[in-house]
């Protein structure tokens, strides 16, 4: 008797669970050319650093980021970002802390710069300064920040 209790329940539970379910809205899906098309357009008018926004979130952000030439550095109080390059090569400056001369432009003191390339990820954990120092030609990534 106790058993078929359970069983019993059991399919009641679970037939609530399937029917109370709310539909989820579907993937978002972005189409190369499209990213491509908007990348190449904000080039043109910032030559050293063109973005193809994806999606921006309350929760997270992700771009397709070209650069031409290096950058000074960045720390995110909030938000870890991984880059990953998918195109080009350059050097990126991770870690130590970030020195602002009175004359002269801002740069990371300690640290590690590594040279990046297609194919490699690089995790930035939340707070840590981050630079560009180099640039080979051009170095293009998909920044997701969390």
């Amino acid at each position: 008797m106790l058993k078929k209790l359970v069983i019993g329940l059991s399919l009641v539970s679970l037939a609530t669970f399937v029917i109370g379910q709310t539909a989820l809205p579907p993937a978002l899906y972005v189409r190369a050319t499209d990213m491509a098309t908007v990348l190449e357009a904000s080039t043109e008018e910032r030559q050293s650093m063109g973005v193809s926004n994806i999606s921006n979130g309350d929760d997270y952000r992700i771009n397709v980021i070209h650069r031409t030439v290096a950058a000074g550095p960045i720390v995110h109080d909030v938000g870890t970002e991984l880059h990953f390059i998918t195109g080009g090569a350059g050097t990126l400056h991770t870690g130590g802390y970030v020195v602002r001369p009175e004359n002269g432009p801002a740069y990371i003191e300690a640290g590690l710069a590594r040279r990046v390339s297609e194919g490699d990820a690089i995790l930035i954990p939340e707070g840590t300064p981050h630079q560009y120092t180099a640039v080979e030609g051009s170095v293009t990534y998909l920044e997701v920040r969390f």
